[in-house]
């Protein structure tokens, strides 16, 4: 029996004692899954490489399937009762083809129940607060906000892919910052840490600084434009790090690039919630995480267009398995069992 959404009634009048639930995150860097039992303690762990179907469409059901195997490690794949996924980019779980890969893992794993796929704006929504009603912030690789009410998903706002959106995500920084450096190469400008940083992640037998005749820059520019467009597009988010480092160093342009991010992302926030809106508004994901200078600047000027509190949802998969549990029995959807699962 599908599972109708993770707080809605519970699945069995009877709820066995050895019962377990599985709480799931596709997230475009890693897949993470957690199985606990219908206290909240976990019992079971499992990860893998990038979970996401969109920017991973070769391999991420078998990293989904790699994490759950690891995850049932010891364990009865029959016990586990409900499942929630969060996915980030789950819209290709729609295509049947698609879709058949993650059943055949789920299914090859030994899982009898059928699992809850959801978006990971729920699922980072849930790990980082109980509380039924608020706003959403993801930005990690890519970028999305959303609006829940009763646990609900009932707004978006970006969230559009690395083609037509997610902007201010780690996939933007990237890619601004190899723009930010064909720029100045085309220009003839004079290369900063972040352009040579740049050069060497993506060129890393190269050196900016050593080719500072025209000629050099034009071929400078030639490779990391061939460079670029050979790799997958969604690998730009593995930049974002260098855009950080160079902002440490005073960079003037990463110190640009990370006003901006701040700044889309607060619009992205802004398409759905109000001045007048007080629930929480959780941020998930690296680049609005605490370490990360986007997510500083977030914190200091969200204050200064929204009111309520800003929480940071430092465990998604907890979240998802914390909406298992309600899916399990709403009754076991508590905040001692909200605060177990995602410390």
């Amino acid at each position: 029996m599908s599972v109708e959404h993770p707080l809605g009634e519970p699945r069995d009048p009877v709820m066995p004692a050895t019962a377990l639930v599985l709480g799931g995150d596709l997230g475009g860097t890693s897949t993470r899954i957690v199985i606990a039992d219908h206290e909240g303690n976990v019992v079971g762990r499992g990860a893998a490489a990038g979970g996401n179907p969109t920017s991973h469409p070769a391999s991420a059901a078998a990293n989904f399937g790699q994490a759950i195997h690891q995850a049932l490690d010891g364990l009865d794949p029959s016990l586990i009762s409900t499942a929630v996924i969060g996915a980030a980019g789950g819209s290709a779980l729609s295509n049947p083809g698609v879709r058949a890969q993650f059943d055949a893992a789920w299914s090859g794993a030994g899982l009898l129940c059928r699992p809850d796929y959801i978006g990971d704006l729920e699922v980072a929504f849930a790990s980082g607060t109980p509380e039924p009603d608020g706003t959403v912030l993801i930005a990690g690789t890519g970028s999305a906000a959303g609006l829940v009410r009763d646990h609900r998903l009932v707004r978006t706002a970006d969230g559009h892919g690395w083609l037509l959106g997610d902007d201010g995500s780690g996939f933007w920084l990237g890619r601004e910052a190899v723009r930010s450096l064909l720029r100045a190469l085309d220009l003839g400008e004079q290369i900063g840490a972040l352009g040579q940083a740049v050069t060497q992640a993506v060129l890393p037998d190269r050196d900016a600084a050593a080719g500072a005749e025209r000629v050099g820059y034009d071929r400078l520019r030639d490779d990391l434009i061939r460079t670029v467009n050979a790799r997958p597009p969604v690998l730009l988010a593995e930049l974002a790090p260098t855009v950080v480092a160079a902002y440490d160093q005073n960079d003037e342009t990463a110190h640009a690039l990370v006003k901006r991010a701040a700044e889309l992302l607060i619009e992205t926030v802004g398409r759905l919630r109000t001045t007048s809106d007080n629930g929480p508004l959780v941020l998930a994901g690296s680049v609005a995480g605490e370490s990360s200078p986007v997510g500083r600047l977030l914190r200091q000027s969200i204050h200064e267009h929204f009111q309520g509190e800003v929480l940071i949802a430092r465990d998604g998969v907890g979240g998802a398995t914390w909406l298992a549990l309600g899916a399990l029995d709403p009754a076991l959807a508590t905040r001692s069992n909200h605060a177990r699962l995602v410390s």
